[in-house]
């Protein structure tokens, strides 16, 4: 499809204007994956195409619960249409069981301690910090976002993990923790932007770590080789498969 002049790139997509109308966006799917910040990468063929799917599928699940996000379409597998939006540079996790960097942090916290409600964090986008955590005072004081604002992003984003939670447990699959990003659209509304997929989440199929589809896969493998890529292409396969029932039910 026709593309306008490219915005900006990062590891996993490109983002262009549109060609035709200046209130939307394009983002292209690249067959990326990293971690540790960059300094692990690989191409993984194919894997665009289904981050788009499992994106697309995330997105229009939530459109029709009444969530404002900036997905508009997607009309190929590694293409989507978005409302265009100015991105806030924080992470918003959402966390139901304890794992991953909280229990690094956070050594006298026993790995698999549920959180009722979830547990809310803010981390900046700064790579060159390792995105930094942050608290909802510090993200006001620096003008990231304002107190309402902040006080919105905390409810947004617990009701989207709510519903991802459900439409994950509705497949026995555990929703460990989960990281969106918001953005403000042309009226300056706060809407979820950027990307929901397999890096965006921890997933533990009967709530067993040992069983789990997400991209911890990728990062726990002591060396990359083309089998390991091939396993993970395979579970993000899978994930894509099983997003297809949240909008075809």
């Amino acid at each position: 499809m026709n593309l306008g002049e490219k915005l900006t790139e990062g590891k996993t997509k490109i983002v262009y204007a549109h060609p035709n109308d200046p209130t939307l966006a394009i983002i292209i799917h690249k067959d990326g994956i990293s971690a540790g910040d960059g300094a692990r990468r690989h191409i993984i063929p194919g894997k665009g195409a289904l981050s788009g799917r499992t994106t697309a599928n995330v997105f229009t699940m939530l459109n029709h619960a009444g969530v404002a996000t900036h997905f508009v379409a997607a009309p190929e597998p590694t293409v989507m249409i978005v409302r265009r939006c100015v991105m806030i540079p924080l992470e918003v996790v959402n966390r139901r069981i304890a794992t991953g960097s909280y229990i690094r942090r956070h050594p006298d916290v026993a790995e698999g301690t549920r959180f009722d409600p979830p547990l809310l964090e803010f981390f900046l986008k700064d790579d060159a910090r390792h995105d930094p955590q942050i608290s909802p005072e510090e993200i006001v004081a620096q003008g990231i976002a304002s107190a309402d604002e902040v006080e919105q992003l905390a409810s947004e984003s617990r009701r989207v993990f709510l519903l991802i939670e459900e439409a994950w447990a509705a497949q026995d699959i555990v929703l460990c923790d989960l990281k969106i990003e918001f953005g403000r659209d042309a009226s300056g509304a706060l809407v979820v932007a950027d990307v929901i997929d397999n890096d965006s989440w921890r997933i533990w199929p009967g709530g067993m770590k040992e069983r789990m589809l997400d991209k911890q896969v990728y990062r726990n493998m002591p060396v990359v080789t083309d089998d390991g890529l091939e396993q993970v292409r395979r579970l993000y396969e899978e994930v894509a498969h099983r997003t297809d029932a949240w909008v075809n039910r």
